[in-house]
């Protein structure tokens, strides 16, 4: 069995995730999203989604982005 990194559950079924050349394991998504997932510049909400990225930055939305001085930016098409 495997330690979860973000909780240290030992389960069973725990998965691996790699990335940028190191493996991670965890026993949910919502551990892996927790410990890997970029965060908001604004806000700091987890970004288990596309987000919005501005050059380097990423973003949770087009409303957080906006927030931080960046114009042009749209959540729906």
């Amino acid at each position: 069995m495997k330690r979860c990194e973000t909780c240290g559950n030992e389960y069973e079924r725990a998965f691996k995730v790699e990335m940028g050349g190191k493996q991670h394991f965890f026993d949910s998504f919502e551990c892996a999203i927790f410990k890997l997932a970029p965060r908001c510049e604004t806000c700091g909400v987890a970004i288990a989604g596309h987000g919005v990225e501005v050059g380097k930055t990423i973003y949770c939305s087009s409303h957080c982005a906006r927030g931080a001085g960046v114009e042009g930016t749209r959540d729906h098409a």
